[in-house]
């Protein structure tokens, strides 16, 4: 219901807004009718290029998902995907009304290298892949006959990434038409300087951009802002003279506050006026909220303190790649916020305007992050994550451009994103130390111990002892604590409201070469052992956990600290690269996989975020889980997981071996993990109790009860109690064999805008309608009616099957289909057969 009145909100808030003049601001949508082909082609930039042999495509348009998982000039940093040069081409007429208007062409994303051509003529290149960018077409344009657009994406270096990036125009096009005296482009910042329970002082800076140096003379701004229900709460108006640059203070009595809980928002329409005459007019949403940040008290959100409960995404989803509608990112955020997430960081590059919108909408927290390299890249591997075995042309990547583009590529970020109300810090680089050899040697020397990921010590805190290592190890001006503090002040040159952050990997080092100092919060990745040195040595630091383990004791350690404004976790879900060797695609270290299915983690981390009572089990034989048990010693743990193959890697970023099942061996020993918020947790099998437990037990390990229990085939139920009264249930049955398919729909109707989606899941039951985890077998969806199959998924790491299909093999006994509107409308109907099994129908209205 409340998606439903916000899409009526924002319709009020257009609608409001509509200019009546037609010479004023036009923004299109260019997403359809182009052609694409994956290969070099000579001329294809030319007006005149014979194109007609190209598929025919709409953007945003991943190619590297579109082509499918391969080993060949493929690498596990990116997923084991092709790259290549790709070339799009777009024709499009033009009315003779727009001779006048300055007309530009805005790309929310290409990956990357990309180059593009109006009609032949060259407008420019941007190598990074995750900015937005224009051009203004204006000077190159027909108005009698065709126009032609054409981007070169020149992916060639198809291991430049730590992750998968996705290929090709894999976001939103837009065809911006205005008068040649305009709003420029994310020309206007909205601030909220003061903020009392009365009144709010909402301060606008609206710059104007004079593409063909009209007269700037007799010019008014008008400024209205509007609430939720489309009504203006308060206006105001200036005139200018002679100057493109404005700033205005409109007052709001009785603001709504934007927080996680209740993210209230305003929208500010801009006329702008010369001589009476509207020539343009934009709206921009905002939100009217206060925060900050304390080096004791931590994080604060409208004067209330609020510890930040966070996950790190990166910007792929799955079956889509990084092509994602604003549908699945909704459905994800919800996935989030069901389990108690109310921040993301956004790992590690700019992400897409609908996912920033989303947040928003949603009250969510966000860490916009610019890079995750600058000058000197990292290593990337070609067959297994670690073997930094990508070298030459095919790694070649964004700290080639890095001093040319930086300062571009960062200030677009915080222009762009500057008015979203989540944004509370820009984050300037990720992990950058370990590509500055001396900060790790300088640490080694000092603690005579690695300082790699995964160290549970407390290292050595004492600014002199450090400053002596580290002038033994570089000679001059530190480069990386120069570069953060050039970053620092390009970011303050566009937004002094918000702090500016990092994700450090070496704290104790930074903070003694200018790096930690250079920033206003500092982030730390993966060292919980450090807080405490930390804030003892520096009292006055702002320290937050930039990215953490999923796990309890990560949680633990910040939650018990007040200093530490809060968590965010690797990762919110399953993505793509960063794993191998094949068929290992990708990392489910995650709250939720691939598909979009709740791991055992998602649940663990559910019951510490989440009040509402909960209870959750899965098992695991003995014989293979980390966790042993015996009268004499009680529970034990193997800290090392058997490693998948040469992985090693420890439990901090693998969950638990567990099952989701209840069919083992007669007698077979079964290690039972229950994961609850609940005071207590009783176990029964077929109906008899096999004790109960008191979770106060196992705060202070892993917050985990646990049972070994003799395998006997029947009902595994967990019981939870609170205050003695049983509070919630979950069960886990024996399963036979699949008699039955079961599928269901996340919407049941659509709009029909060519982009709404709705997920269809499905899941083998056996004759009592219990999910059959153990025999995955083909699917096959039979879809009938006008809609688009975006691809099939099934949750697993090591799924390699096509996605641009209607067949899969289940995961767990389950798959899902990605269904996007066209813009006709109608009833589409939905089955799914296996093995002579056809599921139950589901009806879809699209209108």
């Amino acid at each position: 219901m409340k998606n439903i009145i916000y899409i009526l909100i924002t319709f009020l808030f257009f609608t409001s807004c509509k200019p009546t003049n037609i010479k004023t601001r036009v923004v299109e949508d260019f997403n359809n009718d182009w052609k694409f082909n994956l290969s070099n082609q000579k001329d294809a930039f030319d007006l005149n290029f014979n194109d007609t042999a190209w598929q025919n495509i709409n953007v945003p348009h991943d190619w590297s998902i579109e082509q499918g998982y391969t080993q060949e000039n493929s690498a596990a940093s990116t997923g084991f995907v092709p790259g290549g040069i790709g070339w799009y081409r777009k024709t499009f007429k033009l009315s003779s009304n727009d001779k006048d208007r300055t007309i530009k062409i805005l790309f929310d994303g290409v990956y990357n290298n990309s180059e593009v051509w109006i009609n032949g003529h060259f407008l420019g290149k941007r190598p990074n892949g995750y900015s937005s960018f224009s051009y203004d077409l204006s000077d190159y344009l027909n108005f009698e006959g065709n126009n032609v657009i054409a981007v070169k994406v020149d992916r060639t270096a198809y291991v430049d990434s730590r992750w998968y990036t996705g290929s090709g125009i894999y976001r939103k096009v837009q065809l911006i038409k205005t008068a040649p005296l305009h709003i420029a482009q994310w020309g206007i910042q909205i601030t909220t300087p003061t903020v009392t329970p009365d009144v709010a002082e909402v301060l606008i800076t609206t710059t104007l951009e004079n593409s063909k140096n009209s007269s700037t003379e007799n010019l008014m701004l008008k400024y209205y802002v509007l609430n939720e229900e489309g009504k203006i709460v308060s206006e105001t108006s200036e005139k200018l003279e002679n100057k493109l640059k404005n700033k205005n203070i409109i007052k709001i009595e009785k603001p709504a506050l934007w927080d996680v809980e209740n993210p209230n928002l305003y929208a500010l329409k801009v006329e702008v006026f010369q001589n009476e005459e509207l020539i343009d007019v934009t709206t921009e949403k905002f939100g009217i909220r206060t925060f900050n940040f304390d080096a004791n008290n931590g994080f604060t959100l409208n004067g209330k303190n609020l510890k930040i409960k966070g996950v790190n995404l990166h910007h792929d989803a799955g079956a889509v790649g990084t092509a994602v509608p604003k549908g699945i990112w909704e459905y994800r955020i919800d996935q989030l916020k069901s389990i108690g997430v109310n921040a993301v960081r956004m790992s590690h590059n700019p992400h897409s305007v609908e996912l920033m919108d989303l947040c928003d909408e949603k009250g969510i927290l966000v860490m916009a992050e610019a890079f995750d390299e600058w000058f000197v890249p990292k290593g990337k591997s070609k067959v297994y994550l670690g073997d930094n075995a990508a070298k030459g042309e095919i790694a070649k990547s964004y700290p080639e451009y890095f001093n040319e583009w930086a300062e571009r590529d960062l200030k677009d970020l915080i222009l762009r994103d500057f008015n979203h109300p989540s944004v509370i810090m820009w984050s300037i680089g990720n992990e950058i130390e370990w590509t500055f050899p001396h900060y790790s040697k300088t640490f080694n020397d000092v603690n005579k111990k690695s300082g790699a990921q995964g160290y549970e010590y407390t290292p050595i805190y004492n600014p002199e002892t450090i400053k002596a290592a580290f002038n033994n190890n570089i000679e001059g001006e530190d480069p990386l604590a120069k570069t953060a503090k050039q970053l620092v002040a390009w970011t303050k040159e566009v937004d002094t409201t918000r702090p500016v952050t990092c994700g450090s990997v070496l704290p104790s080092i930074g903070l003694v070469s200018g790096y930690g100092t250079a920033v206003d919060v500092f982030g730390f990745n993966y060292r919980a052992a450090d807080y405490d040195a930390a804030h003892k040595e520096y009292p006055d630091l702002k320290i937050l956990g930039s990215e953490n383990w999923g796990s309890y004791n990560e949680w633990k350690s910040i939650n018990e600290r007040d200093f530490v404004a809060g968590i965010f976790t690797w990762t919110g879900f399953a993505y793509l690269g960063e794993a191998g060797p094949w068929p290992r695609k990708g990392l489910e270290i995650s709250f939720f996989d691939y598909a979009g299915f709740k791991t055992p983690r998602g649940h663990f981390f559910e019951c510490l975020w989440v009040d509402a009572p909960k209870v959750y089990m899965v098992t695991t034989p003995a014989s293979e889980s980390e966790f042993s048990f015996n009268e004499k010693d009680g529970w034990k743990f193997d800290m090392q997981l058997t490693p998948p193959p040469v992985w090693n890697m420890l439990r901090k970023w693998e969950w638990y071996k567990t099952y989701p099942k209840w069919k083992y061996e007669t007698n077979e020993a079964i290690i039972v993990q229950t994961y609850t918020n609940c005071e207590e947790a009783e176990l029964f099998l077929n109906g008899t109790s096999l004790g109960k437990q008191k979770r106060a037990d196992f705060t202070e390990t892993d917050n985990i009860i646990k049972w070994q229990v003799p395998y006997k085939e029947g009902e595994l139920k967990v019981v939870g109690y609170n205050n003695g009264k049983k509070a919630d249930e979950y069960s886990l049955n024996t399963t036979a064999s699949v008699s039955k398919i079961e599928i269901e729909a996340t919407k049941s109707e659509l709009i029909s805008d060519g982009y709404d989606v709705t997920i269809i899941n499905a899941k083998l039951l056996d004759d009592q309608g219990n999910l059959v985890t153990d025999l995955d077998q083909e699917i096959e969806f039979k879809i009938k009616g006008d809609v688009n199959n975006l691809g099939v998924d099934n949750g697993w790491e090591m799924n390699v099957q096509p996605h641009k299909t209607n067949k899969l093999v289940t995961h767990y006994g389950k798959a899902i289909l990605i269904l996007q509107s066209t813009k006709s409308k109608g009833i589409v109907e939905v089955e799914a057969q296996s093995k002579g099994i056809l599921s139950n129908k589901i009806t879809i209205q699209v209108k």
